[in-house]
């Protein structure tokens, strides 16, 4: 089998890039397909002998070609719970289909697709029951396919981890039904499930076989509560019982109250929330003798995903899935007419230093970095954004200095980043419009000169509004924000600051 070529869907999601990393130090050739191949550059494994790197779409049936050809095993470890697709159960659909016919036509030998538990329940949310949906797409074509249903995951940068530690950290009480708190589930962890995916490779009894996979414990979410706060330090939360309010009702506040607390998009939040009260507890544990392993309890879960955030060593995290968009009015070239408004400015500054005295802090900044002037003004303009559904600076970044082409960073993404020179971050929060956000760094002979660039590509009137309202406290922050750059660096002023109009903008990608 470790001949065999191994493709790998969602190679830059929270599975996948673990799961890359590591089938490549087993010795096992991997092919790992992405929508972005620049995206996927930040990874690192990217120059690992056996790897192949192919960049493809899941509802592109031309990409989905190339990446299948001469495959012998396909992981299916892709979702559409984005803000790309406002149906995400429709999009997994027909990616779905799209995938097993092409993997009929060319000869794949077997699909591994990690699904989840709960689908068949008479309660379940949409999100449970379409990945039961994506499972029976899968299974309906000439390709055998092993399933591995899953239970939530633990693991530091999960999706499932990181909504347990914001409500847990920011919610001392909880009203909630009793039916609700003391749902029975049976969390896994990370490690867990990687080790099921790996080694089922060479059980060929697996070949064609669903299992159901959680950890040694079945829980309820009050008892999920009570042992995050004991492994963090937290004090145990206090649970009110209220009467079970009608699904509606229920399901619009639950969403309400993540968006204020959680710093994941409700594109995301919402189709997990629903599942709620969906027993999420395994049927049988056949899997067990097949693979065996010491399952880690969730006690030791938490404790090594805490572990994990505070070192900083987090190999991947639910906001490294999605499309990484470059909006097509941002590429140089075309007629200055093109594209429609583009609004522009910006400040610069020129510091007797080396481009790399500036670029230390450039990089760092951000997550508990802070944005270095008017931080309060970020935090308010951060709270409108949860308010308004978006994402507010809850993300925060993945490691507090290093930076890599699509890392979330609070309510942006790096869209583009050439150390020490150029940083850009493409708005993830909600705008009329699309926003860019740069610093570039241009030495001479006398210095650096330290560029902070907008451009906004307002949507109608409301995006042009929109823009000029905020110009005031866009020149304080952005003046304010070289004006303390320059002052940490420490070095002598040249010139600035002083505002200047960005001029276009190129990409290597």
């Amino acid at each position: 089998m470790k001949k065999s070529l191994i493709l790998i869907t969602g190679a830059t999601g929270y599975i996948g890039g673990r799961l890359v990393l590591r089938l490549l130090k087993g010795g096992y050739r991997v092919r790992a397909m992405a929508r972005s191949m620049h995206k996927i550059q930040g990874r690192s494994w990217k120059d690992y002998p056996n790897l192949e790197l192919v960049k493809a779409d899941s509802h592109d049936p031309k990409s989905l070609e190339k990446a299948l050809k001469d495959c012998d095993v396909a992981y299916y470890l892709v979702h559409s719970m984005s803000e790309d697709h406002k149906d995400f159960a429709d999009a997994d659909r027909r990616a779905a289909k799209y995938f097993i016919s092409l993997s009929d036509k060319h000869g794949l030998k077997r699909i591994i697709y990690l699904g989840g538990l709960g689908g068949n329940e008479p309660n379940t949310s949409l999100h449970l029951k379409s990945r039961q949906e994506v499972e029976k797409i899968l299974k309906s074509g000439r390709v055998p396919v092993t399933v591995f249903r899953s239970a939530h995951i633990i693991g530091s940068g999960s999706a499932s981890f990181e909504m347990l530690r914001y409500i847990a950290e920011r919610m001392p009480f909880f009203i909630i039904p009793k039916s609700v708190i003391d749902t029975k589930l049976q969390p896994i962890c990370i490690r867990n499930v990687l080790i099921y995916l790996e080694e089922c490779l060479e059980k060929k009894e697996t070949i064609g076989q669903t299992y159901d996979i959680g950890g040694p414990e079945i829980l309820t979410y009050r008892q999920l509560f009570e042992i995050y706060a004991e492994q963090a330090g937290l004090q145990k939360p206090l649970f009110i019982h209220s009467p079970t309010p009608p699904f509606k009702l229920g399901t619009k506040i639950a969403h309400t109250i993540a968006k204020l607390l959680l710093p994941i998009s409700p594109s995301i939040s919402q189709p997990l929330l629903d599942g709620l009260g969906v027993e999420i507890i395994t049927k049988d544990d056949k899997i067990k003798k097949i693979i065996p392993q010491d399952l880690v309890r969730c006690c030791s879960s938490i404790d090594r995903a805490i572990q994990k955030d505070s070192l900083k060593i987090v190999d991947t995290r639910w906001t490294d899935a999605g499309d990484l968009h470059s909006p097509e009015w941002m590429y140089a070239g075309d007629a200055a007419y093109s594209g429609g408004t583009l609004l522009q400015g910006g400040y610069k500054i020129t510091l007797a230093c080396e481009p790399g005295e500036i670029w230390s802090l450039i990089s760092r900044i951000g997550g508990s970095n802070g944005w270095y002037y008017g931080d309060a003004l970020w935090q308010i303009r951060g709270l409108m954004d949860q308010i308004a559904g978006g994402v507010g600076l809850r993300r925060g970044r993945r490691h507090p200095e290093q930076l890599y082409v699509g890392d979330a960073l609070d309510f942006w993404r790096v869209l583009d980043v050439k150390p020490p020179f150029k940083l850009i971050l493409l708005a993830e929060m909600k705008l009329p419009g699309e926003a860019l956000l740069t610093f570039e760094l241009v030495p001479d002979e006398k210095g650096t000169e330290l560029r902070l660039g907008t451009r906004f590509h307002p949507t109608g009137l409301y995006g042009i509004l929109y823009w000029y309202s905020l110009l005031p406290f866009h020149n304080l922050l952005f003046g304010g924000l070289l004006n303390e750059l320059s002052r940490r660096v420490g070095k002598r002023i040249l010139y600035g600051p002083e505002k200047y109009r960005p001029g276009p903008l190129i990409l290597d990608h």
